[in-house]
C-alpha cells in the first residue's frame, strides 16, 4: 500500500483558520464529499463517533482522525495543512496543524490498519512534516506525501 493509492490530489488542502475540532470535522466531510463522492454528513458523523472513543490528536503537531463507514468501498486519504493550529486533544497537549483522516469501509480490517500505519510511519518523519509546514499550495502537499514513498522505493 502506498499514500499516492490512497489519497487522490484533490483531496488535499491548505486551510486558513478553523475554529473548533467540530469545525474541522466538517471540512473533512466536505472534501472526502468533494473528492470521493461520499456523503459528507455520514463521513462527520463517523469522525466525531470514533473521536468521542479517544481523541486521535497523536502528538507533535499531528492528527490522525479515521473512521469506518458502510458507504465507503475502499481506504481514502483527506489531508488539510491548518495555517493555525488548533486544540485537538493530542496526548502531548500540542495544538494540530497537521490533519490526515481516513476512511474506511466497515470490514477493512487489516487495510485500515495498514493505511493507518503508512500514515503514522510518514508523519513520523520530521523531515517530511517542515516541508508540510513550510508549503501552502495543495499540490505541493500532495507531491511532498506522495513522493516519499517513490523515493523509499528506489
Amino acid at each position: 500500500m502506498q499514500l499516492g493509492t490512497i489519497l487522490k490530489a484533490d483531496a488535499v488542502k491548505s486551510i486558513a483558520s478553523c475554529t473548533s475540532k467540530k469545525r474541522l470535522f466538517h471540512d473533512l466531510g466536505e472534501l472526502a464529499e468533494a473528492s470521493y463522492g461520499l456523503n459528507a454528513v455520514d463521513v462527520i458523523d463517523a469522525l466525531i463517533d470514533r473521536e468521542n472513543l479517544g481523541p486521535t490528536g497523536v502528538g507533535q503537531g499531528i492528527a490522525l482522525p479515521h473512521a469506518r463507514m458502510p458507504q465507503a468501498d475502499k481506504v481514502v486519504g483527506l489531508f488539510l495543512r491548518l495555517e493555525k493550529p488548533l486544540d485537538f486533544d493530542a496526548v502531548d497537549r500540542q495544538p494540530v496543524d497537521l490533519v490526515f483522516a481516513l476512511i474506511a469501509p466497515q470490514d477493512a480490517g487489516v487495510d485500515h490498519l495498514k493505511a493507518l500505519a503508512l500514515v503514522s510511519r510518514t508523519l513520523r518523519n520530521n523531515a517530511i512534516c517542515t516541508k508540510l509546514r513550510a508549503n501552502s499550495d495543495a499540490n505541493t502537499l500532495h507531491t511532498i506525501l506522495t513522493e516519499v514513498e517513490a523515493s523509499q522505493a528506489a
